[in-house]
């Protein structure tokens, strides 16, 4: 597997779901299933962090009142602008 730090999120989100379906089947023996679940762990971290990454650069925009387009930053539903 790649480095996870130059993991693509696609990737790693891919690679959790084959380790959600391995751990589903309930065959895999139990050292296997402690080293899929760590890595499972990482992933999901990774994904996280990335997700995160990306919501902080995301811009809207928008309609100002000179009728020119401007940028706004996104904020999510349920949350407040980071000062």
């Amino acid at each position: 597997m790649e480095n996870k730090n130059e993991l693509a999120f696609e990737a790693a989100l891919a690679r959790l779901e084959e380790i959600v379906r391995a751990l589903d089947g309930g065959n895999a023996p139990l050292d296997q299933s402690l080293a899929l679940f760590e890595e499972g762990v990482g992933l999901v971290k990774l994904c996280s962090e990335k997700l995160d990454a990306a919501e902080q650069t995301v811009k809207i925009l928008v309609r100002g009142e000179d009728g020119k387009a401007a940028e706004k930053d996104f904020v999510p539903d349920g949350t407040e602008a980071k000062a």
